[in-house]
């Protein structure tokens, strides 16, 4: 199975996608499991999983209405107040949902950089093994040492770390970002996603060699069955095609065997959420 494990759907509203600036134009407007069936198709993917991209529980129903229209929406990653006092009663209620496979909170725009660390936040944390929700970290580079803390506490908890923890993709290895990887990976319930970054590059200009390095941090810390391919559809597009991007690790994955590719271009993104 070739599961694509990260990628968006939205009805373009410019309040609620006021992240969406004067400089995102290609992306100012709807994206919807229409518009992504045939390029999932084309790229012989079987399904992928949608990522909440508003933090609303509205947000996470429009996702799970996706999930229930399309069946090659795999499953949902959604938003809840992780650091509310009725988390417990929204995560029961929300269980009876099976697509809705984790949560994901929009960390990297805390000022906070210890947000993660938060007791209301560790809290809300601390109940998603109950109901089997994993949790997606989405994080900048400075965040990392708080999300090393984080998953340091929760050792049975099932975490996927978005996008590498958005480098700069320059050329130029940031040494407390490959520690912290390295860090990161050392947790076997922390999973990584091989995603996001075609637009941590300068001015959308690189060739598929210029991700190699970092691919090799993340490759070298976690082992090849706990990362996944994302394609972050349709974000990607302010730098590159669908294909585009999905040619990045296929070129990166010809150096190994068969069953490694498998891993990461589906069987690992279906273990890991359950799908």
């Amino acid at each position: 199975m070739r599961v694509d494990s990260h990628q968006h759907f939205w009805n373009y509203d410019p309040v609620t996608h006021a992240w969406i600036n004067s400089q995102m134009e290609v992306i100012k407007k709807d994206f919807l499991p229409s518009n992504l069936a045939p390029i999932l198709k084309h790229a012989q993917m079987d399904g992928c999983v949608a990522v909440q991209a508003d933090q609303s529980e509205k947000e996470t129903d429009f996702l799970l209405q996706c999930a229930k229209e399309n069946p090659f929406v795999l499953g949902v990653v959604g938003w809840m107040d992780l650091c509310s006092q009725d988390i417990e009663q929204k995560l029961d209620s929300y269980s009876k949902y099976p697509k809705l496979k984790g949560l994901r909170h929009i960390v990297q725009d805390e000022a906070d950089d210890h947000f993660m660390l938060k007791p209301n936040f560790l809290r809300g944390i601390s109940k998603l093994e109950t109901y089997g929700f994993t949790y997606d970290i989405l994080i900048y580079p400075k965040q990392l040492p708080a999300a090393v803390e984080l998953v340091k506490m929760f050792p049975k908890q099932r975490f996927v770390l978005d996008h590498i923890a958005k480098p700069v993709i320059n050329g130029n290895i940031d040494s407390k970002w490959e520690h912290r990887i390295q860090q990161l990976g050392s947790f076997k319930n922390v999973y990584c996603k091989a995603s996001g970054m075609v637009t941590e590059t300068s001015q959308n200009a690189f060739d598929n060699e210029d991700f190699h390095p970092y691919l090799d941090v993340v490759f070298k810390s976690f082992a090849t069955n706990r990362i996944m391919f994302g394609s972050d559809w349709p974000v990607c597009l302010l730098s590159a095609s669908y294909p585009r991007v999905l040619s990045i690790l296929d070129a990166y994955l010809k150096q190994f065997s068969e069953e490694v590719q498998n891993r990461v271009m589906g069987l690992n993104a279906q273990e890991f959420y359950n799908l």
